[in-house]
């Protein structure tokens, strides 16, 4: 690709007191990142200056004053540098979930949504942060996707994606009790998650992906000796998904479905609740996943692990699951570009 075509990526460092610091000098001291993207790079600069120390690496940067000069930029192959102060070393314990680091996170954040918004930036890839802290500094909602959501005005269907290589998960509740999940569960919203995963696939590439979606109950149901939510909803939506041409299949009984997408016979899977899909997901590769935020309007990935507060400042944090997550932004980055 022309570096001039390049979709400009926005990274993050993610919770001051965690493995993220850690984790972008990696990923941008040992990888290929700026073959994919033209990178700018948004910290404190003393907290990109621990990652790199810890990371044992030394990243050059070409220092810019705002994300709009980023695009267009002669050398996209050096990452931007936009140094930011958010936060100060005496207000961060590494290793323990604060309030200023929390409130660092969402100012970074806010600052690079606000950048898609003007359309000076492609797509987000953050480093792991901290709910907890993040409502300590500020955050009114349950999760950082419905942050993003109401920030970025959205009113439609979204969800968040956990993905496992070739394999993608959406599902239709998330950061609730599991009481009630059944709650949720309606023919509008199963239909919502299997269009939205089957679009955003196909924008990070997959031509004809096959989604399969789970059952609710053991067993599917049982024919509805094991609870109707299979007979009454489940099926009906997927049924009336492949009525408009989607291709569907299922609902699949959970203890098994994973096998199906294992042994190649679908993309995607739709699963009814959080641990239903993240329990096998995580399983299957916890070092490598990514979490993709479904439905926005601009493409923002993570690694699906955490910040690994045990391990922050070890310089033992893996990196593979962050530089899919890169990979995957670039990816969807590239097609927002080419449809503007």
């Amino acid at each position: 690709m022309n570096p001039s075509e390049l979709p400009v990526v926005a990274l993050t460092l993610g919770d001051p007191a965690g493995i993220g610091p850690e984790l972008i000098a990696r990923l941008l001291g040992q990888t290929d990142a700026t073959q994919h993207a033209n990178v700018v790079l948004i910290g404190d600069p003393w907290l990109w200056a621990e990652g790199q120390r810890i990371a044992g690496v030394r990243v050059p940067t070409t220092p810019v004053d705002d994300f709009a000069a980023v695009r267009g930029r002669a050398q996209p192959q050096t990452p931007a540098w936009l140094a930011v102060d958010t936060v100060s070393p005496e207000q961060v314990q590494r290793g323990v979930a604060q309030a200023p680091g929390g409130a660092s996170v969402l100012q970074v954040l806010n600052a690079c949504m606000d950048a898609a918004q003007r359309r000076e930036i492609d797509a987000i890839c953050f480093a792991p942060l901290n709910k907890f802290a993040m409502k300590q500094g500020g955050l009114k909602h349950e999760d950082e996707l419905h942050h993003f959501a109401e920030y970025l005005g959205v009113t439609s269907y979204f969800c968040e994606f956990n993905t496992l290589g070739d394999l993608w998960t959406s599902r239709v509740s998330s950061h609730i009790p599991l009481k009630d999940a059944a709650s949720y569960l309606s023919q509008e919203r199963i239909q919502a998650a299997t269009r939205l995963i089957y679009r955003s696939l196909q924008a990070a590439g997959v031509a004809a992906p096959k989604v399969a979606v789970a059952a609710f109950n053991p067993h599917g149901g049982d024919g509805g000796t094991c609870g109707r939510e299979e007979v009454d909803i489940i099926a009906p939506a997927c049924e009336a998904l492949r009525a408009e041409g989607v291709p569907v299949g299922g609902p699949f009984p959970a203890d098994t479905i994973f096998l199906k997408a294992r042994d190649g016979e679908y993309q995607a899977i739709v699963t009814m609740y959080h641990d239903q899909g993240q329990i096998a997901i995580k399983l299957m590769g916890f070092s490598k996943g990514v979490t993709v935020q479904g439905g926005l309007p601009v493409p923002i990935t993570t690694p699906a692990h955490g910040t690994a507060y045990d391990i922050a400042g070890q310089g033992r944090a893996d990196v593979n699951a962050t530089y899919n997550a890169f990979r995957i932004a670039a990816r969807m980055g590239a097609s927002v570009r080419s449809a503007a």
